[in-house]
Parts: C-alpha cells; sequence; structure tokens
C-alpha cells in the first residue's frame, strides 16, 4: 500500500479519531479507524481551504483605483463565468454565478493536482466527480421547484401533450437521474485517461513526451472543468425556464 501524503497524515492525526467516530455514529465503518482520511479527500480539503482564503483575501482587500493581482484574478473568473452563464441561462443568471464558478474552480483547481508528481487527479477517482454531480443535481431541481412552484416543475417532466404524460414522465425522470452518471462518468473517465498516460509515459519514456502530456493534462483539466460548468448552466436554464420563454 502506497504511503500516505503528508497533508492526510496531518490530518489523520487531528481529526482521524473524530471523523471515525463521526462515521460509526451513522453506521459507517472507515477500512481503517485509525487513518479514515485518505490522500483524495485530504486534497480535495486542501483545495476548498485554499479558494476560501482566496475568497478571504480577495474580499478584504478590494480596491477600485489599486486592485491587486488576486482582485484582477477573481474579476477575469466573475466576468468568464458570468458571460457564459447569461447567453446559457439568460435573465436572471446572477443568482447562480457564484454556485457555478465555485463547481468550476473546485473542479478545475482538482484537476491541476494531477500535474503534481505523484499525486493522483482527485478527480480520477469517482466518487470525487459523483459528488459534485450529485450536489449539481440537488441544486438545479431546488432551483426548478423554488422559481415554478412544485407542481409547475413537474409539469416539465410530464410533456406538453397531457395524454402522454403516462409515457414521458418516468422517461424524463429516468432522464434527470442519468445526468449525474453522465457528469460522474465524463469527469472521472477522462482525468483517469489522463492519468494512466502520464504515468505510463513517465514510466517508458523520456524527458521530453512526459512534459509534453502534462500539457495535454492542463489542456484537459481546463476542458473537463469547463464541460461540468457548460452542463451545470444548461441543466439549470431547462430548470427554471417558463414556457413563455
Amino acid at each position: 500500500m502506497p504511503e500516505s501524503l503528508a497533508i492526510t497524515r496531518l490530518l489523520n492525526l487531528l481529526f482521524g479519531g473524530f471523523v471515525t467516530s463521526m462515521m460509526q455514529a451513522v453506521g459507517v465503518h472507515p477500512a481503517n479507524a485509525a487513518a479514515p482520511i485518505d490522500d483524495t479527500f485530504a486534497l480535495e480539503l486542501l483545495v476548498v481551504a485554499a479558494l476560501i482564503l482566496f475568497f478571504i483575501v480577495v474580499r478584504l482587500s478590494l480596491s477600485v483605483e489599486k486592485p491587486n493581482p488576486a482582485q484582477q484574478i477573481a474579476e477575469m473568473i466573475h466576468g468568464f463565468v458570468g458571460e457564459q452563464a447569461e447567453q446559457v441561462i439568460g435573465h436572471g443568471f446572477e443568482r447562480f454565478q457564484a454556485f457555478i464558478a465555485c463547481v468550476f474552480l473546485f473542479v478545475v483547481l482538482n484537476n491541476f493536482l494531477g500535474l503534481i508528481p505523484r499525486i493522483e487527479t482527485p478527480t480520477s477517482h469517482p466518487v470525487v466527480p459523483l459528488g459534485i454531480a450529485a450536489l449539481t443535481f440537488l441544486y438545479y431541481n431546488f432551483h426548478g421547484v423554488r422559481v415554478q412552484g412544485p407542481i409547475g416543475y413537474l409539469k416539465h417532466f410530464a410533456g406538453p401533450v397531457w395524454w402522454m404524460s403516462w409515457l414521458l414522465f418516468p422517461v424524463e425522470v429516468i432522464s434527470h437521474l442519468a445526468r449525474v452518471m453522465s457528469l460522474t462518468i465524463r469527469l472521472y473517465a477522462n482525468m483517469l485517461a489522463s492519468d494512466l498516460l502520464t504515468l505510463i509515459a513517465f514510466s517508458i519514456f523520456p524527458a521530453i513526451l512526459p512534459l509534453a502530456l502534462l500539457g495535454l493534462h492542463f489542456a484537459v483539466a481546463i476542458i473537463q472543468a469547463f464541460v461540468f460548468m457548460l452542463l451545470a448552466m444548461i441543466y439549470l436554464s431547462m430548470a427554471v425556464a417558463h414556457d413563455e420563454h
């Protein structure tokens, strides 16, 4: 069994006992009770901590006259996500912009971790994309119900022709549930393939080819994060759209 990362060992030392007791309280028994936190979860926490720190720095140092580099980066991300959201979602996109931006940043930073030697990309483990996909599923359905009401939102599942609703409703339900699987598999499979390709190249070939594959991994990381964000926007736009639109 490979040795865990230093941050994983630190987190297990500080919080391992607490995490184990909490898991056992809900009937879950970790494989390693002494070290329930694995590298994947530790890296996710690291990304979350980095994002929170970044947002705090930006918030505390906002300046109209002299924006610092962190603020400039935040404004670029905000503008990029906002532009995409306006095109896909349309009117009222601002309400969803923060969630979409956080999803994009979380996915892309986890993808980037695979560029570091001896670190597996967290999103190459299916549980990570599944968690993000499930959260996205709950988010867009919640706002669909919030905007249209429970009855109005359910009408989307029944389709435009009432006498076909008995057939279309279960099909639409299955289609929506399949979105979770689609989001999960797309991100997981692409990042796993990129990890394996880079690992094989470093094991067999000289340094030049693996470095080129790291560039490919970088491109795949950005593209997959963008696709995930774009699909989340599309699902949101469909959930909150009214018939008159």
